[in-house]
């Protein structure tokens, strides 16, 4: 469920960041509140998922998202320029998610001392 959780969060992330372009420097009421929304609620996921899911595979895992999401949509949508350079690097991005999933998403088993 955490890793659902994360998933979700990120995605959010993408949204705040896209309401915040919308906002124009938070020059636009509705852009700005979904902002707000988005960001408490992104933030609120990762605190969440944190409960169970180690901090550094969890932020990058959250935040990787939130950049795949927000260039793709930044390219597909908003007309922002599309490169095989920019192409190859969300491939290498969602590598990367891929393999923290895969490698790092268990707790230690050991304890700090």
């Amino acid at each position: 469920m955490a890793w659902f959780v994360l998933i979700v969060s990120g995605m959010l992330e993408a949204g705040w960041a896209l309401s915040l372009k919308a906002s124009d420097g938070f020059s636009r009421l509705w852009p700005s509140v979904a902002f707000g929304i988005l960001l408490v609620l992104s933030m609120l996921g990762l605190g969440w998922s944190l409960r169970t899911l180690p901090v550094g595979v969890a932020y990058a895992v959250w935040t990787g998202i939130g950049a795949v999401v927000t260039a793709s949509l930044g390219m597909a949508v908003l007309g922002e320029a599309v490169s095989v350079g920019k192409i190859v690097s969300i491939v290498l991005i969602v590598a990367g998610i891929v393999g923290l999933h895969l490698f790092g998403g268990e707790p230690s088993t050991t304890v700090a001392q």
